[in-house]
């Protein structure tokens, strides 16, 4: 030992390093497997079992597990932590553009795309932004229907694009949007959330629409989403109820 560090300091020390490593051991986000130590990014790995600890659901319009990424946002080492998962996969894929989809895409594709130096593009919902370029009427993940648009001349022929929303269900929305980015002449190159709802079973719908050209990715599924916003001791949900509309 160094002659300044007595033994009664030294085991202090080591009790805390003790400590904070059981209170992170929790998590741990780095693979070994190689030379050198990565982080584990792929689905429902490490960072996305991190990401899922404070994504809630919560029982809204009339679904029973309605996934809140509200959770996750409010914690600012997940929410950098999800961003980088989609940095990390698309850095070397010579992507043109990020296109994120009305509203929670709006949330995730502008950090993507600055970081990846390529330009943010808005699918909006038909009629709120001018320019624009309208694709045909949709059946919505939950109830109703809706159009998408997209602007004139945001995506060019042979573009290399990634499709960006929180959570893919039936897959209807996100079929609408490879429409309106193929019919400007892009390429999607994949389409990518946080979330996929395996039993929804999105892909057959991509496969029914012609898109099977497309795969979807997405960080994890419902099997490791398991934090319920009502039960826990964490999450404020005094007088909650469902006030949700289609």
């Amino acid at each position: 030992l160094p002659q300044h560090v007595k033994r009664g300091d030294l085991a202090g020390v080591i009790g805390t390093v003790t400590a904070v490593a059981g209170a992170v051991g929790a998590y741990t986000y780095f693979s070994t497997s190689s030379k050198h130590c990565v982080k584990d990014y792929s689905s429902n790995g490490p960072v996305a079992k991190r990401i899922a600890s404070v994504t809630p659901y919560f029982p809204f319009k009339g679904i029973e597990r309605f996934y809140d990424i509200g959770g996750f946002l409010k914690d600012p080492e997940a929410f950098q932590l999800a961003i980088d998962v989609f940095v990390e996969r698309y850095k070397d894929k010579k992507i043109d553009c990020i296109v994120g989809v009305d509203a929670r895409g709006f949330v995730l594709g502008p950090p993507i795309a600055l970081a990846l130096k390529v330009p943010f593009v808005m699918l909006r919902k038909k009629g709120k932004m001018p320019n624009a370029i309208t694709g045909k009427e949709y059946s919505k993940e939950y109830a109703g229907n809706d159009s998408l648009s997209i602007p004139r001349g945001s995506v060019k022929p042979g573009d290399r694009v990634v499709v960006i929303d929180d959570l893919v269900a039936t897959g209807g929305t996100l079929v609408a949007s490879v429409d309106l980015v193929k019919t400007l002449g892009g390429e999607v190159v994949e389409c990518a959330c946080v979330v996929e709802l395996k039993f929804l079973n999105a892909a057959q719908k991509f496969k029914e629409h012609g898109h099977d050209d497309v795969p979807i990715w997405a960080l994890m599924d419902e099997s490791i989403l398991t934090l319920d916003g009502l039960k826990s001791p964490d999450i404020d949900s005094t007088g909650y109820v469902d006030d949700g509309e289609a």
